[in-house]
């Protein structure tokens, strides 16, 4: 463990860059010439310093200059859960693989309900993140409403036929894994239907309506309802509130996607964002993110614990019917799963609220802080007033076309990776490249982001002038 914490010193904490600037293909040929499966082995000493230029290509997830994805920096108290849950090797299975886990996994579930306004009646299970979470929120929408609306037991007999007609609602602005999970399904990604949003990137209400009346004239059905509590290129969040009274009107699922938002649950200052989460149905929370712990760790939380029954199931060898301890495999899509819980709670333990809440504070008000310096810039373009801590922007210095700036945007992000300068992102709004800052790390200063969009001037000066064409 002293050779490893070395090791990782050694390629972070000493390397100023975010990133070491190698390609894909220099990677791939470094790594062409390391045998993977030796015929004889050569000792763990060895064998750790073998995995060093694995360690100096790595993001620096915690460099400051790091700011393209919800990809956080890990706390500490997260590595250190992040060792003692390794190595003490717990499958949240069973209850006689993990026995103080799963009362502690069971505790923490509880106390999240709690965070999210739920009630006694609330229960949950810890995921890979919100993928896991967001498809188990649309399999228990599936299976209630195909028991409730054809008497039919998915688990049992398959989609009945007219499972065709089922359809899901979101957000335009909503993430992928809503079109991912409807295939995993069985309901294709067809039966997704996207709603218009507004001007702030949240889902428009009365394009909702619209749609909704729609759906009901050409006899489709729509079962679920997916609120985003934060949405990944702008953080925008949905008027759950609104949403909520819909879902109950027309009877869906109201699922909310709270991954990236979630946290804000720990914020006095921006708690109310979230007002109407504690009324959906079920929510997926990631802890990766905002939570700044250590991939992977997500939850999935229900309001009305009894739903798992849909997705219950027992084997003789783990959880046999009638057994009295506590078991959670029939809460989970996955069987042998980490006991990823110890990372949260750990970290809640040496932070606090408090602690938490005054992390979430600073970054979303240096979004705020970035949003203004763009603003005053006239070389760049805000492409929408951040809602939590998501900056997207572009460097126009001039008027050109569409295709020139997406080609001027992407030239100066790969340039800036390339040179190991910064890892900022790219998106797609409206059809044009734009540029984004994703600002999780409560180490970055206004002065990194400054430098940053220095960098930036410098390189699309010196791209235009190599390509005069891009600014005419």
């Amino acid at each position: 463990m002293e050779r490893t914490t070395d090791a990782v010193l050694d390629a972070f904490v000493e390397n100023a860059d975010p990133y070491s600037g190698a390609s894909p293909e220099a990677l791939r040929e470094e790594f062409s010439e390391m045998e993977m499966i030796p015929e004889t082995g050569e000792g763990l000493a060895s064998a750790l310093e073998s995995a060093e230029p694995v360690l100096r290509n790595s993001v620096g997830v915690s460099n400051p200059r790091c700011l393209a994805h919800l990809h956080c920096p890990p706390m500490v108290s997260g590595l250190a859960a992040e060792a003692m849950l390794s190595a003490t090797n717990q499958s949240m299975d069973s209850w006689d693989q993990s026995p103080a886990a799963t009362l502690l996994e069971i505790r923490m579930v509880e106390e999240l309900c709690d965070l999210f306004g739920y009630d006694d009646s609330g229960d949950g299970v810890f995921t890979s993140g919100g993928t896991q979470s967001n498809f188990m929120g649309l399999l228990l929408a599936r299976e209630r409403f195909a028991t409730e609306r054809f008497g039919t037991d998915v688990t049992q007999s398959g989609l009945p036929h007219r499972a065709k007609a089922m359809r899901i609602l979101c957000s335009e602005e909503a993430h992928f894994t809503a079109e991912q999970a409807a295939a995993h399904l069985g309901l294709g990604e067809n039966a997704v239907v996207t709603v218009e949003s507004n001007d702030d990137r949240e889902m428009c209400l009365d394009a909702l309506d619209r749609t909704l009346a729609e759906l009901d004239e050409r006899e489709l059905l729509p079962f679920a309802l997916v609120g985003t509590a934060g949405t990944t290129d702008f953080g925008s969040i949905d008027p759950l509130d609104e949403l909520a009274e819909r879902a109950e009107e027309h009877n869906l699922w109201f699922h909310v996607d709270a991954a990236y938002g979630g946290a804000l649950a720990l914020s006095d200052r921006h708690r109310e964002l979230l007002s109407g989460i504690e009324r959906a149905d079920s929510l997926a929370v990631d802890f990766h993110k905002l939570f700044y712990q250590p991939i992977s760790c997500g939850a999935f939380l229900l309001r009305d614990g009894s739903q798992y029954e849909h997705i219950a199931r027992n084997a003789s060898y783990l959880n046999p019917k009638g057994a009295s301890a506590p078991n959670l495999v029939a809460k989970s899509v996955q069987t042998t799963r980490r006991f990823n819980a110890l990372k949260p709670f750990v970290s809640f333990r040496a932070l606090g609220r408090d602690g938490f809440g005054a992390l979430v504070d600073a970054t979303i008000a240096l979004a705020d802080d970035v949003a203004e310096l763009l603003a005053a810039n006239s070389s760049f373009e805000l492409v929408a007033e951040p809602t939590i801590n998501a900056v997207v922007f572009r460097y126009r210095p001039h008027r050109m076309s569409d295709e020139r700036l997406s080609w001027l945007n992407e030239a100066i992000r790969e340039s800036l990776l390339r040179e190991g300068d910064a890892v900022v992102a790219r998106t797609e709004v409206d059809g044009v490249t734009a540029l984004k800052f994703t600002l999780l790390n409560p180490r970055t200063t206004l002065a990194d982001v400054a430098d940053i969009l220095d960098a930036i001037q410098r390189r699309g000066g010196s791209l235009s002038t190599v390509f005069p064409e891009v600014s005419r």
